[in-house]
């Protein structure tokens, strides 16, 4: 399982070690799944490019292999995807349960690498409520509706919220 916020600026580099971009963004479906991984190209122009999460062969530490198959194309935005900060943005965006109660900031999402589907929301209060109390996480099979205004999710579990709560404990609760 991965967030965002880990892969963020994490180089990424075909199998013959030539360094293609770094991550700068994920592409997000409305059936809560991440597509493609958004990179920033290395070179003058840095042009952005997609790399499907299915071309991707390892996720590492330090770096992420791709195949090589050359299945990159030109970021282009769609009117059917989100992205958490380019084109149609979805961090920071209200997140909501359908009774109508407020979670929080949408800040992170966590998801299974190889499937990309979306396991997790990571949700802020605000600066200091996450130094006085910590984020919280929720985890949700359901996808989201994501609208105009605020993301409505059906919450399975919330974790956080507790400064002794730690995020790393997320992925050993419960089938993913």
């Amino acid at each position: 399982m991965r967030t965002f916020s880990l892969l963020k600026g994490m180089p990424v580099y075909d199998r013959r070690g030539e360094m293609l971009g770094e991550v700068c963004d994920i592409c997000i479906v409305e059936e809560g799944m991440v597509t493609d991984l958004l990179l920033q190209m290395k070179g003058f122009m840095g042009k952005k490019m997609r790399v499907p999460v299915q071309s991707v062969s390892s996720f590492g530490e330090d770096g992420i292999i791709v195949d090589g198959s050359g299945n990159y194309s030109k970021y282009q935005e769609l009117d059917d995807e989100y992205t958490m900060h380019h084109g149609r943005s979805i961090a920071k965006k209200n997140t909501m349960t359908p009774q109508g109660e407020q979670l929080g900031l949408l800040d992170d999402v966590y998801f299974l690498e190889k499937e990309g589907t979306i396991v997790g929301y990571e949700l802020t209060d605000g600066f200091f409520s996450d130094i006085t109390e910590g984020k919280r996480v929720i985890r949700t099979l359901v996808p989201p509706n994501i609208g105009k205004d605020a993301i409505i999710v059906s919450a399975i579990n919330q974790r956080g919220g507790h400064i002794h709560d730690e995020m790393s404990e997320l992925s050993k609760q419960g089938p993913w």
